[in-house]
């Protein structure tokens, strides 16, 4: 049997952004037309270190891409200098069974995570959008701005983290690569980061919200991939409750997104708030913004879709391109 190895370099390198986001529709599409098997994530909770570890697998019908993802979340380990997130792909082949792959997951999860708030961010905010605000300074919000500037031609980011050696990092290292303009900016506080923003991305691991409800600008587009437990809440329920809400999965996100499910608990809202999956809107079963004004907001806890599809795009694109190492076992 042979397979075939992809580091986090390689991963990088075949996937690029604009092909990504195309993938994640496709993916979203077929999740949405129940055209995919993904059993709910399980997960290991390492309580000593405030640590998760989840099992996400999942097979999709139309192009047959199936892999399981095995990632952690330690948020300690900035404390030792180490990722926060680790992850390992194992791409599977739906005639034989037999492993195709194994690759580095933590890059991939990065940029599928982003790729799927690029798809978010084309079918849901302004065509004229030009400011971001950036939530987070880790690998996460690196591809969230990666992505939105894809979509959008942004002219000037925002950034507000807790980390501020990690945010000063940040715009030295993005400010004018591929499409993110040059014009970054770190702020001082929530509020300097998101007036007059036209798409918001929070990407930490808060488990209180990042910002004021109450200070959000007509129109705005925002992309909340940060929190992924029932307890963890990136955004206040003002926010919730006077967006139109977008999820990758009903059944995931009432399981997992305490965004959510915190509002539901207290009796502000209930399940039908959620207004569409994204895959819904792909699919054209529902139209996205209807007028400039709306508030929009993308609730994403991830799903396997995305990591099987992105671990088959990787795979085909390294073959083409000669990346990786092919081991016989």
């Amino acid at each position: 049997m042979e397979i075939r190895f992809l580091d986090a370099s390689d991963v990088r390198q075949s996937l690029p952004m604009v092909l990504a986001i195309e993938a994640m529709k496709d993916a979203f599409a077929q999740l949405s037309m129940g055209k995919a098997t993904v059993p709910m994530r399980s997960h290991i909770e390492v309580k000593r270190q405030d640590g998760i570890i989840l099992f996400m697998p999942a097979l999709l019908h139309e192009s047959q891409d199936l892999a399981i993802k095995i990632v952690s979340v330690f948020p300690k380990n900035i404390e030792r200098d180490q990722p926060t997130i680790n992850a390992l792909v194992i791409a599977i082949d739906t005639t034989t069974g037999m492993p195709k792959a194994v690759m580095e997951g933590a890059s991939l999860t990065a940029i599928r995570t982003g790729a799927a708030s690029g798809a978010a961010t084309d079918l849901l905010a302004r065509e004229d959008a030009t400011i971001v605000a950036i939530f987070g300074s880790g690998v996460q919000a690196r591809t969230q701005l990666e992505a939105v500037c894809t979509i959008r031609k942004i002219q000037e980011v925002r950034i507000y983290s807790l980390d501020k050696p990690g945010a000063r990092t940040f715009v030295e290292e993005m400010a004018g690569i591929g499409p993110i303009p040059k014009n970054i900016q770190m702020v001082n506080t929530p509020k300097e980061a998101i007036i007059k923003a036209d798409i918001i991305c929070t990407a930490t691991t808060s488990s209180t919200p990042v910002f004021n409800g109450k200070d959000l600008e007509p129109g705005t587009h925002i992309n909340a991939i940060g929190s992924f437990t029932p307890e963890m809440q990136e955004l206040d329920i003002e926010t919730v409750v006077n967006s139109l809400v977008v999820v990758d999965s009903r059944e995931a996100a009432l399981i997992e997104a305490g965004d959510l499910i915190i509002p539901i608990e207290k009796g502000v809202i209930n399940p039908e708030w959620i207004y569409a999956e994204v895959g819904e809107l792909v699919r054209s079963v529902k139209p996205g913004r209807t007028n400039p004004d709306q508030i929009t907001l993308f609730k994403s806890v991830g799903v396997a879709v995305q990591d099987a599809i992105s671990a088959s795009l990787a795979l085909a694109r390294a073959e083409e391109i000669g990346l990786g190492k092919t081991l016989r076992l």
